[in-house]
């Protein structure tokens, strides 16, 4: 199957998990857990999951699928695949839970180990933001959809950083080069900051903290066919289904290649 018919696939799959969640968000009737992992997980994530692994399940059956919610094979099973879904059924399961609406299904294909299709629909805000590798990506809403492009720099103006809104400034502080001036941006999921800087609305995100490949793994997409990239925290670049563990190292979502983002970030060690 060509990829443009994956992209469609994944696009109405998202978009019928969000229907599902959208439901729950509204009426307030779902229940919460911490996971071992001591984040937040919903009903209306395994909702949202079941919708996600069964309409792949039908449409793609010989496409193999990791989810967040259902965890994946050891590594000796699953490292020849060469295409597989990558699952994140809610992104932001905390803002789910505060009402802020800052929450998104991701849908990712991870081909010959790098993602090539990235879908992240966020339903509350009514957006969905997609790419498909080489041909570019874009952001669909109700007043149309449009091509993303990262923010141009000239040199002169402020760098806008994507912050969390419970993300202490003072954190986020020690890695940036106070040489620069900055602007903060506050978001809820991750995957939607990664969306802000692909279309031009901020420059860069740090990720301090654990984060699974599911995380990244539509951003990645999206980012890196609007002119950005995601990068772990000493500037290296991420890998997919090459490890045991499936979680990421501290990450860097850069948007606009012509800022010295090695002037402006510091790196620090990468912990996998």
């Amino acid at each position: 199957m060509k990829l443009d018919q994956l992209l469609t696939i994944a696009l109405e799959s998202s978009k019928k998990a969000g229907v599902q969640v959208t439901k729950h968000y509204k009426r307030g009737d779902y229940t919460a857990e911490i996971k071992e992992d001591n984040s937040p997980v919903t009903s209306a994530d395994i909702a949202a999951n079941d919708i996600l692994m069964a309409e792949l399940s039908r449409l793609t059956p010989n496409i193999p699928i990791i989810s967040e919610e259902v965890g994946a094979l050891p590594l000796k099973d699953r490292k020849d695949w060469s295409r597989y879904w990558l699952l994140d059924p809610i992104d932001g399961t905390g803002e789910f839970i505060i009402g802020s609406g800052d929450f998104a299904v991701n849908v990712a294909l991870v081909e010959n180990g790098w993602p090539v299709i990235g879908v992240i629909h966020a339903p509350d805000h009514q957006l969905t933001y997609y790419a498909q590798k080489g041909a570019g990506a874009f952001k669909e809403s109700e007043e149309g959809c449009q091509r993303m492009s990262v923010k141009p720099y000239d040199g002169q103006r402020k760098i806008n950083v994507a912050v969390s809104r419970r993300q202490k400034l003072s954190l986020m502080g020690q890695y940036l080069n106070d040489d620069f001036e900055f602007n903060y941006i506050s978001l809820g999921s991750c995957s939607l900051k990664n969306c802000l800087i692909a279309e031009g609305e901020a420059d860069c995100y740090l990720r301090i903290g654990p984060t699974g490949e599911w995380d990244t793994g539509a951003s990645q997409c999206i980012l890196e066919e609007a002119g950005g990239t995601i990068l772990d925290s000493e500037f290296n670049a991420l890998s997919y289904n090459l490890r045991e563990s499936l979680l990421n190292p501290d990450f860097i979502s850069l948007g606009n290649q012509n800022i010295p983002w090695q002037d402006i970030i510091k790196p620090h060690r990468a912990v996998r």
